[in-house]
Formats: structure tokens, C-alpha cells, sequence
């Protein structure tokens, strides 16, 4: 038989499919140990959440909206999953990159963790190096691995005396570091690898990295079980000044429009937190300081509680609501009146001879958000929220305390997990957004939104009722006009309004002809400031446009 008779492409694809398994679960087993090591630090610490909170400080803000509009909340699943599946293609990479390059391959998983461990430490939050040793940690064990498992492809051992290779067991033989090796048939399968201990090697493997991944998720959950606790042992006091009943015409009874008060459940999420900080309320301490104050202080969850608190109803906006979009929603909120707060510790706003203009929030999980002083100060319902919608703020919304200020966007006053507060100025210090291009003061824009008939309905001609909701926040909504094609602007109906800083319901009832039509709307403020036609990005202050819907009327 002629030397290319001998199958060589077929084994040179099964060592690289072996290594590609190699580097798969050499990967696993980094990620699995380096899960089981936050334990001891944090599990902010973890490889995943530290390189997928670096990539989404380093995303461009056109990618993160487009990103928000495309997934919502479910933005950061996406975000981690990706990034398991790029870790994924490295390590397959990698493994078949051992196959002829052993020590090299290992080195490759230990730079992996290299640079788990610097995005772990160059996140906001961090306050340690102690963050590097879970991705150091899971990197060694994963380089360890890999190399021993590309070892049982391939290991010296002593040929038969008088044994001469044939040119199929030359090409199945692999290589320790470059240097050429035989094998016993009884002990390898007779294929030229250790086929018994690599299968045996790769199974425990697998199984002790699944039972170290397992444990630190069990334990790194039962960290927050104290967090937990503390939220079920609150019980919120009745507000000195409670909010006004809702008028009874406030909330039209219309199928398909938003409800006047959003359930929590339901209420918009948007942060860049990939893990939700569960903070223990017994621990947790407010810290205000900064210029222009006479003194400091810190505050503890019990000392919010046991000041006179408010209680009102505020729509809340993101900024990356696009016109017609759904990050927006109204609930009631409780807490301390933040400006009573800072006029305490003898701060002043800038109208009143104040040297601080910026008021900068901290997060536990390292974000900040600058607020203006002279808004925070100006009268308006501004608080340190404690509670939503009658209990208090879930997880997801920042317990225990979070900042709002109405009639801004959130991302320059909605501060979930607060921890910090300092007065400072806005020439001084630019907070997280503002260094992505995003403006340093953002009013919410004057809004309306079709919520029923949706896009490309089909309803029946006759009487259509076209309902939806309009936004001003601390202006408050004083008209709002629906057009049917090109026609005259018709001015809608008003559902009485509750207060200036939520949003209010709107009907119109058409009377649609059969054919295709473009419905738009538009909503006056109080100020006389009609909302623009001109259609603008999120970025840097808000969208703005008309809100419009395409339907075929049957």
C-alpha cells in the first residue's frame, strides 16, 4: 500500500475535535472554579459579570440603545450569553491550538484570565484587587486542565521491540511539546491516544466543574438571603404627607390603554446592572458630603424611616424611550424629601448663593448619575424613595433606597442602590452618562403615545376609539390633538389629572372609513410648549417626534 493510501486528514480532524472538546471544558472548568472563588470575594467579581460590565462601559451609546430597544430588559441575558458563546469559540479555538502547540494553549487560558482579572478590577465598584483572584484562580485550574488533557492525546510510551510504525500509527500519534511518541495498542484502543484516560479525565472534569459551578451559584445566592430578609422585616410607616386620591376620571376605562398606575411587575427596568445588588438594609449606610456643606452625614435605612416622609405619584422616563416607546410608567413612590435632607447638612442651592450645582449620586454597583442642585432644591417632590406602590422597592428598583427627582430623566436622577451623595459642580466632575455623550442636564421632553389601536390594526369601520397617554413631567399635560392622515389636528379628551408630575390618559373617538390610514398625536404642555415634529435620537437628551400608527380599517 502506498504511503497516501493512509487516512491522515481523517485523524488530523479527530485530534483537532478532541482538542476543541479539550478547550471547551477547559473553559467550563475556569468559569465554574472562578464562580466558586467569588464566593469569598463578591460575586460581582466573577469573570462573566466583570467582562461584561467592561463591555458595557466601553459600548458606544448608540449600541447600548440599540440595544435597550431591541431586548429591553432582557438586554443584559443577552449581553452575558454572548459572551459565553464568544468565551466558548475562544476555548474550541484554543484546544485545537494545543494539539500542536501544548504549553502555548495554556498560556492562552491563563492571558483569558489575565484579562477577567483587570476588567474585574477596573470596574467602578471595585474597592479591592481581591476581585483579580476568581478569574486568576479559574484560569489556572483551566490552563492545568487543558494541558492535561491534550497530554492524553498523545504520550510517550515504549514501543514493542522490533515494532515499526506504519505510517497510520505515525500520523496517530501525538506530540508532548513537539516530540514524537507510540503507543501500546492494549492500553491506548489502538488508535495511538489514551482514549481510557482521556474519556476518564474529561468526565471528572466535566462533573467536578459542574459541582464547583453549581455550589458557588447556591452560595453566592445565599449571601443575598440576608439582604432578603431585611426587605421582608420592613415595614413602611405612614406618610406625614400622603399623596392626593387619584381622581376618579384620572383612569379611563378603555381596552388597550396603559393603566393609570403601572404595577410594579410591570414598571420599566433600564441599568447597567448584569447582577442585581441585593443590599441588606441593616448594613447599609447613606453618606452626604461634599461642597458647600456646613457638615456631613450618614444615615442608616432606620434613620430614613424614622423622618417625616412623603408620598406621591410620579411617572418616571428613561431617556432611551424612544417616541411611542415603553420606558415609561407612573407609581407611587414614599421617602424623605431630599432637599429637607440637604438643607440640614447646610447646603444651598445655586439661586440662593449656593457653590455646588451638581448633585452626584453613587451606587453601591459603581454608577453615578448628576443631578442639578437647583432642581433637587426648587420645590419640587424630589426624595430618596424607600417604597413602591405600598411596599417596599423591590430589588430591581433599587432597594432599599433609590433617588427620583420628577420632571428628569433618569439617567440624571433616578439613582438605584444609593450609597453616596456629594455636592459638587458640574465643570468638576462629569458622571458616568455624561462621559458617554450623553447631556449633563436633561428635562424630560414633552410626549404623547398611541397605546390603542396598535400598529397595523385592523379595525372595524365606525366609531374607533384611539387612546393613549401624554407626559410632562413637572409641567403637566394641558392638550392633546390626534390627525387622521393629512387632516385638521381634532383635539382629544382629557382624563382629569392627577398632579403635574404624572402623566395623563387621553381618548378620541374616530369615526373611521374603510381604506388605510396614519393616525399622529400630538400633546401641549402647560407652558404652551407644543411637542416638535422633528424626529431626533435618544442621544444626547431624549427623542422627540410625533408618536404615529398605520392602520387598515376593515
Amino acid at each position: 500500500m502506498d504511503d497516501d493510501d493512509f487516512p491522515r486528514p481523517l485523524h488530523g480532524i479527530r485530534r483537532l475535535a478532541l482538542g476543541a472538546l479539550s478547550g471547551l471544558l477547559a473553559g467550563y472548568a475556569a468559569i465554574a472554579v472562578a464562580e466558586l472563588v467569588s464566593v469569598a470575594v463578591r460575586p460581582e467579581s466573577g469573570p462573566v459579570i466583570a467582562v461584561g460590565g467592561a463591555a458595557i462601559d466601553r459600548t458606544p451609546p448608540a449600541v447600548k440603545d440599540w440595544a435597550i430597544r431591541q431586548f429591553g430588559t432582557n438586554d443584559k441575558l443577552v449581553l452575558q450569553l454572548g459572551i459565553l458563546a464568544v468565551l466558548s469559540v475562544l476555548a474550541l479555538v484554543v484546544g485545537m491550538l494545543a494539539t500542536r502547540w501544548r504549553l502555548t494553549g495554556s498560556l492562552c487560558v491563563l492571558a483569558f484570565g489575565v484579562v477577567g482579572a483587570l476588567a474585574a478590577t477596573a470596574r467602578a465598584d471595585s474597592t479591592s484587587v481581591s476581585d483579580a483572584f476568581p478569574s486568576l484562580a479559574g484560569s489556572v485550574v483551566g490552563a492545568c486542565l487543558l494541558y492535561a488533557l491534550i497530554g492524553r492525546l498523545g504520550r510517550r510510551t515504549r514501543s514493542a521491540p522490533g515494532h515499526h510504525p506504519s505510517r497510520d500509527e505515525v500520523d496517530s500519534i501525538g506530540t508532548d511539546d513537539g516530540a514524537a511518541a507510540t503507543h501500546h495498542e492494549g492500553a491506548t484502543g489502538g488508535d495511538g491516544w489514551d482514549r481510557r484516560g482521556f474519556i476518564l479525565a474529561a468526565t471528572a472534569a466535566a462533573a467536578a466543574s459542574t459541582g464547583a459551578g453549581l455550589a458557588g451559584r447556591a452560595l453566592n445566592d445565599s449571601q443575598g438571603q440576608n439582604a432578603v430578609a431585611s426587605r421582608k422585616g420592613v415595614v413602611l410607616p405612614p406618610a406625614a404627607s400622603a399623596a392626593t386620591p387619584v381622581p376618579k376620571r384620572a383612569a379611563l376605562r378603555i381596552d388597550g390603554i396603559s393603566p393609570f398606575m403601572t404595577p410594579t411587575d410591570d414598571f420599566y427596568r433600564v441599568d447597567t446592572a448584569l447582577v442585581v445588588p441585593k443590599v441588606d438594609a441593616t448594613t447599609w449606610r447613606l453618606r452626604i458630603h461634599g461642597q458647600g456643606l456646613s457638615r456631613e452625614r450618614v444615615l442608616s435605612f432606620d434613620d430614613l424611616l424614622k423622618m417625616p416622609l412623603i408620598e406621591r405619584n410620579i411617572t418616571l422616563t428613561c431617556v432611551s424611550n424612544e417616541v411611542g416607546g415603553p420606558y415609561v410608567g407612573n407609581a407611587r413612590w414614599i421617602g424623605v424629601r431630599l432637599a429637607d435632607l440637604l438643607r440640614e447638612c447646610g447646603a444651598k442651592p445655586p439661586s440662593k448663593g449656593g457653590s455646588a450645582d451638581q448633585l452626584v449620586a453613587r451606587s453601591v454597583d459603581g454608577m453615578t448619575i448628576g443631578s442639578p442642585v437647583e432642581d433637587v432644591m426648587d420645590g419640587r417632590d424630589a426624595m430618596l424613595a424607600v417604597g413602591m406602590n405600598g411596599q417596599p422597592l423591590p430589588f430591581e428598583h433599587g432597594f432599599p433606597v433609590r433617588m427620583l427627582v420628577p420632571g428628569l430623566y433618569g439617567y440624571v436622577s433616578a439613582c438605584k442602590w444609593i450609597e453616596d451623595i456629594e455636592l459638587t459642580t458640574f465643570d468638576a466632575y462629569d458622571s458616568y452618562w455624561v462621559k458617554r455623550d450623553w447631556a449633563q442636564r436633561a428635562p424630560i421632553k414633552t410626549q404623547s403615545r398611541i397605546d390603542t389601536p396598535k400598529p397595523f390594526a385592523r379595525p372595524k369601520a365606525g366609531t374607533v376609539m384611539v387612546a393613549g397617554v401624554a407626559w410632562a413631567q413637572h409641567r403637566g399635560i394641558d392638550k392633546v390633538e390626534v390627525r387622521v392622515d393629512d387632516g385638521p389636528w381634532e383635539q382629544a379628551r382629557l382624563a382629569d389629572e392627577d398632579t403635574r408630575d404624572t402623566w395623563r390618559q387621553w381618548s378620541y373617538p374616530w369615526q373611521a372609513t374603510k381604506g388605510g390610514h396614519t393616525l399622529t398625536i400630538r400633546a401641549t404642555d402647560r407652558t404652551g410648549e407644543t411637542q416638535t415634529q422633528k424626529r431626533t435620537q435618544t442621544i444626547p437628551d431624549g427623542a422627540s417626534g410625533w408618536h404615529s400608527v398605520v392602520v387598515s380599517v376593515d
